[in-house]
Formats: C-alpha cells, structure tokens, sequence
C-alpha cells in the first residue's frame, strides 16, 4: 500500500489530484482489509480478539497512511521547530487496541504548546481524508498542559488519556504526555477516580433499566455487559499501573480461574457486538429480538432439547453478565482492602445491629468466614451463611462468595437429605421476609441449583417471546418476591384480596415450594406444568413436605396457569366456566392458594404486565368460584343469574315507568343479562330507545373497575356487524381485551368493547373525540378497513417471534355456545379478518375474549350456527378451520411476518 501510494503521489500534478489518488488506494485497501477481517470471523465466528485487533491494525494503517500523506506531501516541513513536534494518538476504545467494525476513531493531536498554523493543516487534512474514508472520527488537538487540565476537571477526558496509544508521530512528546499524566494527575487520585467510575456505571444501569436479565439488553452498556468490564480495566489499571488485567492475578486481586472468567465473558461479548455491527452494517449494540436470532445463527448455536438456538444463545449471555457482576464485586472490594475505595454504607446504620455468629465474622461491613477450614468441615455452613447474611442484615463478603463458589461440590446428596439443611433452606424463603436476596445470591454463585439440581437447567434460562422480560430463574425469584411484599404488607392497597387470604392464614410452606417449582418444567418438549408437576412430587419430600402438603404442591404446579387461563380467555359470567373451575380446585384452600400463585406469578413476568384489567377478572372468578363452592354448585346456574341481573336492571332505573322496564327486559334474550355489567345494560337502554333506521349510537366511558375504556354500539343486526365494529376498533390502534355482542328479539344488536391503548391503560378523556370521529368514519364506509389493514406491518425487531397456530372447538365450556379458541401469532388486524370469516360461514359471534401474551394472542369466540345451536358437526369444524388458517395466513403475510 505505501508503495503504491508514493508512486500515485509522485505522479499527482496537484493538491487535489494528490487527494483523490490518496483516497482511492485507502479505500481500496479500507474494503479488501474489511473484507478479509469478514471472512475469517465468519469461518471462525467465535475469535473475537482476533477481530477486534485486525480492525485495529487496519484502522491504524489509514491514519498513518494519512498522516504522512498531510506531513510528507501535503504539508512538508523539512525542518520543523521545537513547537511544531506533533504526535497522533489513540485514544478510548481505538487507544485500548479493541475495535469492533464499526466503532468510533479517537483521536488526539498533541503538540507541546501552542498549536502552530503548520499542524493546524495537517490536522485539516488528515481528518478530511480520514472523513472521506468513512470513518467516524472523534477528535481534538491539544497541548500537554491541555490534557492535564481538561482530565483534572473531566473524568471522562481522564480516562480517554488512561488509554492513550502512540499512532504516528513524535514518541518524545508522548512519553513527556504519559509521564506528567502519572506524576501530577492520576497519582495520589485513585479514591476519586474509582467513585467517579462507580458513579458512572451506577447511572448507566439505571439507564438501562437496573436488571442484569433484561431480554433485549445492550452488550456495550446493560449491566453486565462490555462497559462493566472495560470498567474493572480502567480501575485497575489506574490503581495499579497495569495495562494488562493478568497482571491482576500475580497481584492476588483476582484468581487464575476468575480471570479465566473475565477473559472468557470478554471474548464473548465482543464476538456479540462484532457480529452485531456487521449484521446491522453500522454501530449497533442492542441486542434486539430480531438481531439475536441472527447472531445465535453466526455463532453456530443449533435448537436442540426443545429450545431454539437463539435460547441457547441468550442463556450463555447471561451466564457470562452474571460472571461480570461477580468479578466487580471481587475487584472493589480488593480495592476497600487497599484503603483506596470507600466503604459501603451499613445496611440500617441508625438500627441496631444483630451480633454476627460464630464462625463467621464482619469484615470491611460485610459477612465473611473467620476459618475456612473450619466452615468447610461443616458442609452446612453453604446453606447457614445465607441465613446468617439475612439474620443480621450483611452483604457476603467476596472472600466468602469465592470460598463457596470454590467449594460447591460439598453439596452433595447427604446435604441434601439432611434434615437440618433442609430446614435452613426452607427458612431462608419462611424466615426472614426478604427471601429474595438469599436466592438471586445463592442462584449466581450456582449454590441454588448445587442444593437444588432441578433447578440448574432454569438458571439464566432465555424465554424467546414478548410477554416475559426476565429469564426462568428471575422470574422465579421476582415470583417469590411479590409473595414476600404481600406478606409485608407493602402490597395492601395494589393486592387486597391476596392480602386479605394471607392475612387469614395459609399454609406458607407449601405456597413458597410451589412457586420454587412452578416453572421448573420450562425448556423441555414436555408441557412445563405436567413436568413440572412430576419433578414437583420428588423434590418436595426432599424438602421435608408431608405427603398432603405435596399433593397440594404438585396441584398447585401442574395447575399454576389454569386460573390465569379462566380469567383471561373464557367468560366468566358463563355459570359453566365458574362450576368447570370450582370442580378443578375443589376446596376452598386450593382456591385462595392458587390466587396467590396466579397473582404472584402474572406480577412476576414482567413491569407492566399486571393491571386492573387482570386484577378485576381475576377477583371476580375468585368471588364467584368461592360462593359456588360454600353455597353448592347446584346454585351457579343461568336462571338464578338472570333472574339477579333483571332485579339489578330494574333497580338502577328508578325513573322509568313498569311498563318501560318490561318492555327492554322483554326485548332480550338470557345471555344478554348475564353476560355484561348492569351500568352497561342501563347504557344500552338508552342508546335503544327510538333508535332510528341504519343508525348506529356509539358510546365511550372509562370503566375504571377493569382499567380499561368501554364501547357501547347499538345498531339494526345485520351478518358481519361484530366484525366491522372490530375492524373499526383494531384501526385506530385499539388493543380489543373483551367484547360481548347481543342480538335482540326485535332485530338490534347492542355490542360491548373493553379497549386499552398500546401501554395497556384505558384511554384519556382527551383522545377519545378523536377515537369516536375514526370509528364513526369506519362505520359509515368512509375508510375502508381491509385497504387500511394492507397497509399495516409488524415491527421488524418483533418479526423472528413463531407462534404455531392452533385452533380448537369446545362444546363443553358452556351450555349454549361453542367456544373457538384461535392460539396464533398476534398481528394487526387478525381479530377482523377472523370474524369476518365466521361471519361469511354463517357463524353468530355472541361473545369474543382476547388474551394477548406479548407476540402471542389467544382468540376465544363464544358462537352459535345459523340456527342458533352449537357446532356439533365434525366435517362443519374442519371446514371453519380450514377457512380460519386461511385467514391467520392472509393476516401474516400482510403484516411481513
């Protein structure tokens, strides 16, 4: 490349000929350098080094290849002054060595003084060349005493110059940089540079959300990720003058195999962002749903023991950001040791403290070990010092994590049977109200599934879909923590009727084991509650539970999603879907048990998934399956219901005259009271009266009982009427959660939608003008709604999500109705194209439950035949399921799925 350079620029006959042949043979070797870098990752797609240092050596080719391009042929100074010495350093990530494809050039110009007008120029061209190279330079141009100021009053400029590397340039000037760097800033600073780092990271992981386990996390800044480790180098290199983190070993900070660990999460992360940037072909660092399956792919992950690659990739990610997070922790408290980081506050310093026991002892405010060898001759004290760090309050001390860690084979199955330990862990969860911190410790040290082996294959565990936003094992422990909270008492106005069947008294033992396990079965061909159940039944004789107390366990895990299921996707006002549950829980306990599970485990899938949609529905089926229960099943029946909503209906219409009120009861069929709220069936009333020919009376109200916007609309009944309301809804961006539709004996047909927006809440008081001019629209002709829906795709991170499409038909689930239940990917406007399907078959639609989990939707419809009777027909199913795929398949191909 230098060769040919010199000849083009001997050849050039001006600056600007000079330029371009300049830019020509760069570019080209820019792409044959890139392209070469490219292949050999993808023939060996796991050599990361290797990658970062080839992009390194090629971009430190191009600035030198400009920088004697500006000083040689551009700018030539055959006899530069004292002030005109000029040095082209690397600085950051370029400084470091370590460059992904698309990282960022910096790059500092340093002169010993003021900047001359000669160095000015070859700054100028050096970064135009450098510009037209497309690369994306950060740069500045500064004198020594300029670098000692500005890293004095900046810590971010500080440590930019801690990775300073010589380029091009004058070596002289840039060991006088290093030398006045050591001597009159970094010396003397590291306390101060150490907290302003920790303070740093500290925002950043509030910035990206506080959790190691987030499913979409960013590789260079989540926690746990490349900044966290780049981080530990920037501190110990400061503190200890090391450019090289092994050194860190011979120093006693870290051990070989902790540092076999550091270097093991960092090859891995930047294999990650590698393929990342050249995936998106630009700086990428997000780790996106879409992206990931293409990474797992590049990294040679296969689907293998029922999960997907891209499973099996995400659980080694995390693996290795958990290891981060302990080697942080190793390395700071090294530093306390050494006098130059502060000590942690103590936990509840203006408490009390409890006493630490024998043979432990506090060290730096944290609990440690006073003898190993003696701990060690006790194999109990694995599971004892957890219970002591809850007893009194203290974080473990790292020395204490790495003699565990260390030890995990004293685990063994003697331990595991033995009584004594047993108690120690079941009190861990029952003891001391945070059980949570014990566990996510216990799970990151390996010591969790060490005691508990059934729940290694969970740990760090990927759930590929959009409804949970943590791993198996987090979720577990996020599980376990809203039952602590309610026991609290800290949940009391969110969770009253959680609160209120704690505060009577459950069995706690048996409801904290159960949700242990609920999960347990996850990652396996095997439904995960039937398996789960089954490993349920021998792990909880391990734990000490009496044969009843199992029982109860296995039910509650086989059976943990069944309340969830009856709340969100059948109706619950049908007297059949209340008797079916009662005869599934049978008693009282098990009801108010599963409750709790239910609850604890929706709250635990992600931030927002819980709300008063869910929390009214839930209640509700708890009411009416606990009456069932008390007063006979015999008494949940359609007539006693009817009968009830009539006397309801009457009562809340005093003005009306008897004969009035005949008149709209008389008008309705039986479904129609049993099926919606009484504040509804009042709307109704009124939007029915005189209502004219071809019109149709829309409503909108908040129904803050169920967090969510009701849609009242009263119509002449005509074939496919539900289904264009639905259209109309799903085009102003309305997530439809329930809906009800009535045909009355004189012809009209009144229909009930529950709306929430896209953050799952109901409508504000200021959009709904504008929701009610766009269904009105709708409704008219004015917009045509499959044209609208054409144009509608699904966002491209959310496109990599399979959801395999099964639709049933239940003529049990109610006296009157079949149910067809659709379990398909959730896209827009599937809810339109799937009614109006059973509306061209001649279907009644009389009711639709929509229970959406994340990229999955599952579609219930109550419906009758044209003669008003169930589906009985086998060939008539098979034909409507035929029709319905069809339908599922248009709507993804229109959505770019």
């Amino acid at each position: 490349m230098l060769a040919a350079l010199r000849d083009a620029l001997s050849a050039a006959s001006d600056t600007m000929d000079a330029r371009r042949a300049t830019l020509a043979i760069l570019a080209e070797a820019r792409d044959r350098g890139r392209d070469a870098i490219r292949a050999g990752f993808e023939a060996d797609p796991t050599r990361a080094r290797r990658v970062t240092h080839s992009y390194t050596f090629l971009t430190d080719r191009l600035v030198q290849c400009a920088w004697l391009v500006a000083t040689r042929h551009l700018h030539p100074c055959p006899n530069p002054t004292e002030g005109e010495r000029f040095a082209v350093l690397g600085v950051g990530g370029y400084g470091r060595g370590e460059m992904a494809p698309h990282s960022d050039v910096d790059l500092l110009f340093l002169t010993p003084w003021k900047v001359t007008p000669w160095v000015e120029s070859v700054v100028e061209s050096m970064l135009y060349i450098l510009w037209d190279l497309k690369l994306k330079v950060g740069h500045a141009t500064r004198t020594v005493k300029e670098c000692l100021r500005l890293g004095a009053e900046d810590y971010t400029i500080r440590t930019a110059l801690l990775e300073r590397r010589l380029v091009g340039g004058n070596a002289a000037l840039t060991d006088e940089l290093a030398h006045r760097l050591w001597t009159e800033l970094f010396e003397g600073t590291a306390p101060d540079f150490i907290e302003a780092k920790l303070a740093e990271r500290a925002e950043r992981h509030r910035k990206q959300g506080g959790q190691r386990y987030i499913l979409e996390p960013n590789v260079k800044e989540a926690k746990g990720g490349l900044r966290d480790l780049q981080t530990l180098y920037w501190i110990a290199k400061y503190r200890y003058r090391t450019g090289d983190p092994a050194h860190l070993v011979e120093l006693g900070v870290f051990l070989a195999e902790e540092f076999k660990a550091f270097e093991a999460a960092e090859r891995f992360l930047w294999c990650v962002r590698c393929h990342l940037h050249l995936i998106a072909n630009r700086a990428a660092d997000h780790l996106t749903f879409d992206v990931q399956v293409e990474v797992a792919e590049r990294m040679g992950y296969s689907d293998h023991g029922g999960r997907r690659a891209v499973e099996h990739f995400m659980q080694e990610y995390f693996r290795h950001a958990t290891r981060v997070g302990e080697l942080t922790r190793i390395l700071l408290v090294a530093l306390e040791a050494d006098n130059v980081k502060k000590k942690p506050p103590l936990l509840g310093f203006f408490r009390r403290r409890k006493r630490v026991r024998p043979p432990y002892i506090e060290l730096q405010g944290r609990l440690d070990v006073a003898d190993e060898a003696a701990f060690l001759a006790a194999p109990i004290n694995m599971l004892g010092i957890f219970d002591e760090a809850l007893r009194t309050g203290l974080l473990l001390h790292p020395h204490a994590m790495r003699l565990i860690a260390a030890n995990r084979n004293l685990i063994d199955d003697r331990l595991r049977a033995d009584p004594a330990a047993v108690r120690l862990f079941l009190g861990l969860m029952l003891r001391h109200g945070s059980p949570e911190r014990a566990l996510r410790r216990m799970n990151e040290l390996q010591i969790l599934s060490a005691f508990l082996p059934e729940f290694a294959p969970i740990v760090a565990m990927m759930q590929f879909n959009l409804y949970h936003a943590y791993t198996v094992d987090e979720h577990t422990i996020q599980v376990i923590s809203n039952l602590a909270q309610i026991e609290r008492g800290e949940l009391v106005e969110a969770l009253p009727l959680c609160t209120e069947i704690l505060s009577k008294g459950v069995n706690r033992r048996v409801l904290y084991v159960a949700l242990l396990l609920h999960d347990i079965g996850k990652g396996r061909p095997e439904d995960h509650s039937i398996l789960g159940a089954k490993i349920a039944r021998s792990v909880a004789p391990r734990l000490g539970l009496k044969p009843k107390d199992v029982e109860t366990v296995e039910w509650l895990v086989r059976y943990h999603l069944l309340m969830s299921d009856m709340a969100q996707k059948r109706d619950i006002a049908d007297p059949r879907t209340i008797r079916d549950f009662a005869k599934a829980v049978k008693t009282r306990e098990r009801l108010d048990l599963l409750t709790v599970v239910t609850v604890c485990d929706i709250r635990g899938v992600g931030p927002a998934v819980w709300n008063n949609w869910k929390a009214q529905m839930v209640r509700a089926l708890h009411r009416a399956t606990a009456a069932a229960l008390e007063n006979g099943l015999e008494d949940v029946n359609r007539e006693t219901r009817e009968a009830r909503a009539k006397q309801l209906f009457r009562e809340a219409l005093p003005d009306w005259t008897e004969a009035e009120k005949r008149a709209e009861i008389g008008r309705h069929y039986g479904p129609y009271w049993q099926g919606i709220p009484t504040a509804a069936q009042v709307r109704f009333a009124s939007l029915l009266k005189d209502l004219p020919d071809g019109e149709v009376r829309v409503e909108l109200e908040a129904d803050e009982d169920r967090d969510a916007t009701r849609v009242l609309m009263a119509c002449q009944d005509h074939p496919g009427v539900f289904s264009r309301l639905a259209g109309a809804l799903s085009l102003v961006g309305a997530d439809v959660v329930d809906a009800r539709s009535y045909t009355s004996k004189d012809g009209y047909a009144t229909s009930v939608f529950w709306l929430q927006d896209a953050d799952g809440h109901p409508y504000e008081p200021a959009r709904l003008p504008r929701l009610r001019t766009m269904i009105d629209k709708i409704l008219k002709g004015e917009v045509v709604t499959r044209r609208e829906f054409e144009k509608r795709e699904i966002k491209k991170r959310e496109r990599r999500f399979q959801v395999p499409t099964n639709i049933s038909f239940d003529n049990d689930g109610s006296e009157i109705y079949t149910i067809i239940e659709v379990d398909t990917r959730d896209r827009p406007g599937l809810l339109y194209d799937l009614t109006q399907v059973l509306a061209a078959s001649g279907i009644s639609i009389s009711q639709a439950v929509i229970a959406t989990y994340g990229a999955q939707v599952v579609d219930s419809f109550y419906v009758k035949d044209i003669f008003g009777l169930k589906l009985y027909s086998k060939s008539k199913q098979e034909a409507l399921e035929r029709k319905l795929r069809a339908a599922v398949s248009r709507a993804a191909e229109r959505a770019g799925a």
